[in-house]
């Protein structure tokens, strides 16, 4: 085998691992990306907690936040999708509970998956979400109304960045048809209070 002959079976070699690497890489950045946001609030993405602060530093404690609510649904979902409420003002550390109200306005069953952000997209670090309906796809009777509950806290850790002083914190979410529509004849696992109004 003389030399040039192997220099191309490297070089060949080199380049299906780089092509490799890259689809690879590719895959891999969108969890990576997801995880990066949770992790820092990058983007207005919101913390998970299991519950609300129960030791809250002096300096926090009389520090009020205002909330508002926003709610939006892509038009491919025949769905109308609002807040139950425009605003409550909280106590920082003090876990909330907020509605959102929606209604399948098709004849058939739809499932619905919601995604959301806070804005200022700072606020994403200090937004702790406890319960919510949009950490699981919904499904909607034809005509039915539910509220969907979402269960929050601000961090007490709000105190300390200077940037959030007397921020109005948005919490927004849009309502899309989910992709997959296998089961949904199936009422979701979240909490939400249902009529047929």
């Amino acid at each position: 085998m003389n030399g040039s002959s192997r220099r191309d079976r490297v070089l060949a070699f080199v380049l299906v691992g780089f092509v490799g690497a890259m689809v690879a890489a590719t895959y891999a950045s969108v969890p990576l990306y997801r995880l990066f946001c949770q992790v820092t609030g990058f983007g207005g993405t919101t913390q998970v907690s299991k519950a609300a602060p129960t030791d809250i530093p002096a300096d926090a404690r009389d520090r009020l936040v205002t909330v508002q609510f926003d709610g939006n649904v892509n038009s491919q979902l025949p769905w109308s999708f609002e807040p139950a409420q425009r605003e409550v003002t909280v106590k920082v550390g003090e876990q909330t509970l907020a509605f959102y109200r929606a209604k399948n306005l098709s004849d058939k069953p739809i499932i619905g998956t919601a995604a959301f952000n806070v804005s200022p997209p700072i606020a994403g670090a200090y937004f702790d979400k406890i319960a919510c309906f949009c950490f699981t796809e919904q499904t909607l009777q034809p005509g039915e109304t539910v509220e969907m509950p979402v269960s929050f806290f601000i961090d007490p850790e709000v105190v300390k960045d200077r940037e959030m002083d007397n921020v109005t914190i948005t919490l927004s979410y849009t309502f899309y048809r989910a992709k997959d529509g296998a089961g949904a004849e199936q009422v979701s696992a979240a909490p939400r209070k249902a009529s047929t109004n």
